[in-house]
């Protein structure tokens, strides 16, 4: 699978983050020195650097999931495209992709048998409020959807994590024990994350 990472040229993004920040930079130094300005009224800076700040973030996730996915999955664009359609319509998802270490069913308790290719539409139909094979997660290994309603097990350290939902609790769990990357759709915000090493870090803008 390390031959799909050549598919990507990650250049360009990690060229316009640098370029984003170093405007941001300037931004706020010209506002350190309009505030001598007892006359200049620097909201509408405030605005334009918040907004860059988004776009900045934004550019950073585009980076880092491709970064973190594109060797192990070709299906990058249509994971992207589902988290992004989850969020937006509030349905939580729980999506597990497989990386250099196999999950094994000490991790991992099988739900349903999917093996289908992956592609957004099943993805995000696994995901509809009602379906079966909502509430648990789906394991993505290389292009394949390999199962779905997946129990992930949790080690007790997380599961008395109170501040973080199920499946950020589950997620966090999997990913201290494993190198999967696991993405999460909160049902009550729509907010969506990754985890992996043990850390949670939020998506935005993709």
């Amino acid at each position: 699978m390390e031959q799909i990472f050549d598919q990507f040229d990650l250049t360009p993004i990690k060229r316009q983050m640098k370029e984003d920040l170093k405007q941001l930079v300037t931004r706020m130094e010209n506002c350190l020195k309009d505030l001598d300005d007892e006359n200049y009224c620097l909201l509408k800076k405030f605005e334009d650097i918040r907004e860059g700040f988004a776009k900045s973030e934004a550019n950073a996730t585009s980076f880092y999931l491709q970064y973190y996915l594109a060797p192990f999955t070709d299906k990058y664009v249509d994971i992207s495209t589902a988290i992004q359609n989850l969020s937006k319509r509030q349905q939580g998802a729980l999506i597990v992709v497989e990386r250099k270490v196999p999950l094994e069913d000490s991790l991992v308790q099988s739900g349903t048998p999917i093996g289908a290719t992956l592609t957004s539409f099943l993805l995000e139909s696994i995901f509809f409020p009602g379906s079966p094979l909502h509430d648990g997660a789906v394991l993505i290994r290389g292009s394949q959807i390999v199962s779905a309603a997946n129990i992930l097990h949790t080690p007790i350290s997380i599961t008395s994590e109170k501040k973080l939902g199920t499946r950020h609790r589950a997620a966090l769990g999997l990913t201290m024990l494993n190198d999967a990357m696991v993405l999460v759709v909160s049902e009550e915000t729509g907010k969506a994350s990754f985890a992996l090493d043990g850390k949670l870090y939020p998506i935005t803008g993709i």
